[in-house]
């Protein structure tokens, strides 16, 4: 009797002794695939949505970006209404979902490094051909290859190794007071520094980088030592010391501050429509007039797309390029923004046809980030502050 009970209670006691091994086995498996699972939906939430904790788990068939024809990570130093539109069009089209992070274009630049082979981002947009060329020699892209991209977007509005295409692009023109400014008095950017227009001109901060590229091409095209005395002229001939933005140099003309203004053209196609009624009548008030027709041309700046190296993403991102240089967006842009299309056969809003057409400048967009440092320095040398 006694060895049958003690044989029931060997029994029992293997058996609790199995059920508490079963159970922290269990317990360590719950503790180590947790943080795991945390952790990746944290990266993913990030990179689609800075504002959002926590990432949707996928459905038991596979992943979620596949099945809605995938994604694409864009790091933008772009702020426009229009941009956000055409994604929202082009994820309707293809299913392909547009992340976006925002940021200035430097500050992006040293993310994409830092991130390195991890970077989930596959392309870097920005304004300035310049900043376009920083990105490809700092080895963060690599060559588009795409048809419809070349024959959309012409060849001297792409890098020469096709490491980014331009997306849109700007004119840096002379805004001169109808009333009292004949154009005929204009001639080129060097005749700016002449003493005929001391006390006359308006532009923005040298440290602008528009004013940087601006020098840097002059750089380019006559030297250094000319275009140190071109700075010095400009900052000489100043109606006052620089202050705020392009439609600020414009109103400042209209109020009679000074006659001319160096500025980008689609600020004035904004102003034209805006809902301040002020700003129209600044608008209508100014000429638009394109420098150096005889000789060099006027200067041109671009905002572009390049191709991140490590891109993950990599034909989603090529297909929205095509999509943004396609004809119906390129017109899009061109109406919301007053920039020029880099596409030839989107037409051009009632205001940009009523400037004219004109020759821009024929060099490389890269030489405005080559001579950027001796631009700077060139600025702080002459005083233009």
């Amino acid at each position: 009797m006694l060895a049958r009970v003690r044989g029931r209670r060997l029994v029992l006691f293997a058996f609790i002794l199995l059920s508490v091994i079963l159970a922290a086995g269990c317990a360590a498996g719950g503790d180590e695939a947790g943080p795991n699972t945390s952790n990746v939906n944290q990266g993913t939430g990030n990179q689609g949505n800075d504002n959002s904790s926590e990432s949707p788990e996928p459905d038991s068939s596979g992943n979620d970006q596949e099945q809605a024809g995938g994604e694409v990570n864009l790091y933008t130093a772009r702020h426009y209404d229009v941009d956000q539109e055409l994604y929202d069009q082009f994820t309707e089209q293809t299913g392909i979902k547009v992340n976006v992070v925002e940021g200035k274009a430097p500050e992006l630049i040293e993310r994409i490094k830092r991130e390195g082979a991890s970077t989930p981002a596959d392309l870097f947009i920005t304004v300035d051909g310049g900043i376009l060329n920083t990105a490809k020699t700092e080895g963060l892209l690599q060559p588009i290859e795409s048809e419809v991209i070349d024959q959309q977007v012409p060849a001297d509005l792409r890098d020469s190794e096709d490491h980014w295409v331009a997306l849109s692009s700007r004119a840096r023109i002379i805004a001169y007071a109808k009333d009292r400014v004949d154009p005929g008095e204009l001639s080129t950017y060097e005749d700016l520094a002449s003493e005929k227009w001391k006390g006359r001109l308006l532009v923005r901060s040298s440290t602008n980088l528009y004013n940087l590229s601006l020098l840097a091409s002059l750089i380019s095209i006559n030297g250094e030592e000319a275009a140190e005395q071109w700075a010095a002229g400009i900052a000489n001939n100043l109606a006052r010391e620089p202050e705020g933005g392009d439609r600020d140099q414009a109103k400042a003309v209209a109020a009679g501050v000074g006659d001319i203004a160096i500025m980008n053209t689609y600020y004035l196609g904004r102003m034209s429509v805006s809902d301040d009624p002020e700003e129209v009548k600044v608008a209508e008030s100014l000429g638009v007039f394109f420098p150096n027709q005889d000789t060099t041309g006027t200067h041109l700046n671009v905002s572009g797309a390049g191709l991140i190296k490590h891109s993950q993403n990599k034909e989603n991102a090529i297909k929205l390029i095509e999509y943004l240089t396609g004809k119906e967006a390129q017109e899009i842009i061109s109406q919301a923004n007053f920039e020029y299309p880099v596409n030839p056969e989107a037409e051009l809003p009632d205001i940009l046809k009523s400037w004219g057409t004109f020759e821009h400048q024929q060099i490389d967009f890269a030489e405005y980030g080559v001579h950027n440092p001796k631009a700077v320095e060139i600025v702080n040398k002459t005083g233009w502050k």
